[in-house]
């Protein structure tokens, strides 16, 4: 029996590394197992320009002609149901067997549910292109659109559905929107730009009840208020898939814990993107988990030559980008990890938040502005964060000293 390298979950990461191990020269098999009926495609557009066309369609990252070119096994529309470590094996749910040399879990992540009764088919979850499309056909002028949760992919829908002429509430227990990983300030920017494209944003007041007839949503919240929708999408987080993964005994911690190489606790068996947590050396080795669009592609890569045993070390500053009506915001590293902030402003109301830690350590910068304004600075400011670079606060917030100065320096 011929074995190979196998890839659970046929989505950014993992269909990216099932490229990559063919553009690394492997001649092997390589089988890439998927839940979806789809080829492997883009997840982040499914919140954005899926929401505002008119026929939203797939953003694939391979076509079936390349993956046969490639020969690239591709099973769609099945999922892996065991891994038999011992035998090198994982069974899926159609009862074949895939054997494996080299084992890739790419299984992402899956939205967190809202845990109370009362919901029914017009309380909804965005993950697949499947969802989009069921989504998108309530995004019209005169219907009523309830979002619970104020995170990116609430907002990302709530502007596509204002776009369109939905009426739009959304609903966020916490003090203010975006509170993980976006400062105050920049949240306020974003906050205020939803407000006046007609947007109602309920801050600070958790749900009590929720009540869907299959007709209407009625939501009421804790705080007396009733908030009746056509649909309720629910965005509160996601969560890692990690059944697979625990029912074959691989060590979890929030997510499937992996080493800088991405290995899992059986060296033959790697984890990459939103499944995975990982130690990220610039914060120290601090274990963190992302889900972001950008790590899926590098962390998929990077498997790909770690299976086949380059031993490289994950060494990428994280970085998020969201659009919306027309603003940019842009994050690198982890705002969390700094203790003061220093400004500087680019001018036609875009700026950099630079987070510095106690050292004086640049740790992350948060940007926002219209189009690409911060774009370049923010990528300036990722590489001065992987440099470890302890730039002076006076320079960070001097329009008119040159970031790429600092990095030179």
């Amino acid at each position: 029996m011929t074995r190979g390298m196998v890839i659970i979950g046929a989505g950014e990461c993992g269909g990216r590394a099932a490229l990559a191990l063919r553009d690394l020269g492997y001649e092997g098999p390589v089988t890439l197992v998927g839940d979806e009926p789809h080829l492997p495609y883009e997840r982040p557009p499914l919140s954005k320009e899926a929401m505002a066309s008119e026929a939203p369609e797939i953003k694939a990252i391979a076509s079936d002609v390349l993956l046969a070119e490639k020969s690239i096994r591709h099973i769609h529309s099945v999922q892996a149901v065991a891994i038999d470590r011992a035998a090198h094996m994982v069974r899926l749910s159609d009862g074949s067997v895939l054997p494996y040399d080299k084992l890739l879990l790419a299984t992402g992540s899956t939205p967190r549910k809202l845990p109370m009764p009362g919901l029914g088919s017009r309380c909804v979850y965005l993950r697949t292109f499947a969802d989009a499309l069921a989504i998108r056909a309530h995004l019209s002028a005169g219907n009523r659109i309830a979002i619970v949760g104020g995170g990116f992919i609430g907002l990302e829908l709530a502007a596509a559905a204002r776009k369109l002429g939905a009426s739009v509430t959304v609903i966020e227990a916490q003090p203010r929107i975006l509170m993980r990983g976006v400062p105050a300030e920049i949240a306020g920017i974003i906050h205020a730009a939803h407000v006046a494209e007609g947007v109602r944003i309920l801050c600070g007041d958790g749900i009590a009840s929720v009540a869907d007839d299959g007709k209407e949503v009625c939501i009421a919240l804790a705080g007396g208020q009733q908030i009746a929708a056509d649909l309720a999408i629910i965005g509160i987080g996601a969560v890692p898939v990690t059944g697979l993964a625990a029912e074959a005994g691989l060590t979890i911690d929030n997510g499937i814990a992996v080493d800088a190489q991405l290995r899992s606790s059986d060296p033959d068996i790697f984890a990459a993107g939103d499944c995975c947590s990982f130690p990220l050396a610039v914060y120290g080795g601090r274990r963190v988990r992302l889900e972001a669009w950008r790590n899926a592609q590098e962390q998929g890569a990077l498997a790909a030559r770690n299976m086949l045993g380059a031993g490289e070390a994950h060494a990428a500053v994280p970085w998020f980008w969201s659009d919306q009506y027309g603003l940019s915001l842009q994050i690198a590293g982890l705002s969390d990890e700094g203790r003061s902030v220093v400004r500087r402003d680019l001018g036609d109301g875009a700026f950099i938040l630079f987070h510095l830690a106690e050292d004086g350590r640049l740790v992350a910068a948060s940007g926002i502005g219209p189009g690409n304004a911060v774009a370049r600075d923010i990528r300036l400011a990722e590489m001065l964060i992987g440099k470890r670079a302890k730039p002076a606060r006076e320079a960070l917030g001097s329009q008119a000293i040159k970031l790429k100065s600092l990095l030179a320096a």
